[in-house]
């Protein structure tokens, strides 16, 4: 099954990640990959029209999810197994975030 979000830089859609084929990918939105002024959104992951693919959740966005108790009670609460970390990167990554970069969830 296939999962996707949106990720917005300051409120700005970036790109688009989305978890299918068993593998992360990531991928800047044209609009931003055009605009010399927009930055890569991590050293990691550079701007570039390629699209970005791997097997384990990119650490980047690994590191915005929340850890020990706090990911422990995210995920009780909203029902979302403890090593689904996509699934719980597309439920808390668009409030729940620290800096410029909030993933949200496609629908």
């Amino acid at each position: 099954m296939a999962k996707e979000g949106i990720v917005f830089v300051n409120d700005e859609e970036a790109g688009n990640i989305s978890y299918r084929d068993s593998q992360y990918i990531f991928k800047y939105s044209d609009d931003y990959f055009n605009d010399s002024q927009k930055k890569a959104i991590s050293v990691t992951l550079p701007k570039t029209q390629q699209e970005y693919k791997s097997k384990t959740l990119f650490p980047f966005f690994f590191n915005m999810l929340s850890e020990g108790v706090n990911r422990k009670l995210q995920c009780r609460q909203l029902q979302i197994d403890e090593n689904d970390y996509f699934g719980l990167l597309l439920a808390t990554g668009g409030t729940e975030t620290i800096g410029a970069v909030s993933v949200k969830s496609i629908k």
